[in-house]
């Protein structure tokens, strides 16, 4: 990274501490405020592409309203993305509810999400699409804070958290935090 690069607005390969508000159809569904800041690398697809996209060139403390179409966020509902599986799949304890989140590894050995959509008494329809597919995104943002990243984020590709924050799930393990 450059010595002179500019932190005075939101440019790729910088830490980028950010307010928003989420809404889908009229209705608040995420938020992050000034003391639960999100934290992302700018330039590196850690957000949606349309609002990285919108938020680039912004400066501290500005704000912006943000539209972003489906095809820009979580992409287009594909109903190709629903299967049906036999029970059987399954360990004998499963709790086979609607709306539960299973994480499965395709044939790669990566782990891809779904949705139980539908029990009978043989087989469980999952649902593959992100809960926002098709979905149109209005964001209000607020940027509050720029910084550089470290050669350790752009090498592990996220925010460290503080040391006094590195525990849990949130940590990225290893000797990252500390």
């Amino acid at each position: 990274m450059s010595a002179t690069q500019d932190f005075s607005e939101v440019s790729k390969d910088l830490v980028v501490s950010m307010e928003y508000e989420l809404r889908v159809d009229g209705e608040l569904i995420d938020s992050a405020d000034a003391n639960d800041l999100l934290e992302f690398i700018q330039g590196h697809g850690h957000i949606i592409p349309g609002l990285e996209r919108e938020i680039e060139g912004m400066k501290i403390d500005e704000s912006k309203e943000v539209f972003v179409k489906a095809v820009d966020a979580y992409g287009e509902y594909d109903p190709e993305e629903i299967i049906e599986l036999p029970k059987t799949e399954f360990p004998e304890d499963f709790p086979f509810e609607p709306g539960t989140e299973v994480v499965m590894e395709n044939e790669e050995g990566e782990e891809m999400s779904a949705f139980i959509e539908e029990v009978t008494l043989d087989s469980v329809t999952l649902n593959f699409n992100h809960p926002l597919a098709g979905k149109d995104l209005n964001f209000k943002v607020t940027i509050r804070g720029l910084r550089a990243a470290t050669p350790e984020e752009l090498e592990h590709d996220h925010v460290h958290l503080d040391e006094s924050d590195c525990c849990g799930d949130d940590c990225c393990g290893g000797d990252c935090c500390k």
